[in-house]
């Protein structure tokens, strides 16, 4: 039971590390395109996390797990969206400025 644990951990430490250091060397101009990714990545999260919610579990571990999965991914997706939105909107051509 804790060797289970122990390799659950180190394996959710090396998965922290190796996804800072991917991020960290992403150009600016990839910023969208990654982020519109994370977020077909995270809404599948949330499928996973309401499903794990929804069966039957020993404890109530999982399930509040799975439900800070289903918060987290959540604001993930929603100030995903807002900041392409706002990235998007830079790129629309503004209206000409009435001369008087």
């Amino acid at each position: 039971m804790t060797f289970r644990l122990v390799t659950e951990l180190t394996i959710l430490m090396l998965a922290i590390f190796l996804g800072f250091e991917v991020i960290s060397k992403v150009p600016t101009l990839l910023h969208t395109p990654l982020m519109s990714g994370t977020n077909a990545i995270h809404g599948i999260v949330i499928v996973g996390a309401i499903i794990v919610m929804g069966s039957h579990h020993p404890g109530w571990f999982m399930r509040i797990v799975a439900f800070v999965a289903v918060v987290l991914a959540t604001a993930n997706v929603v100030g995903g969206f807002v900041v392409t939105d706002r990235m998007l909107e830079m790129f629309k051509r503004r209206a000409p400025r009435e001369r008087a």
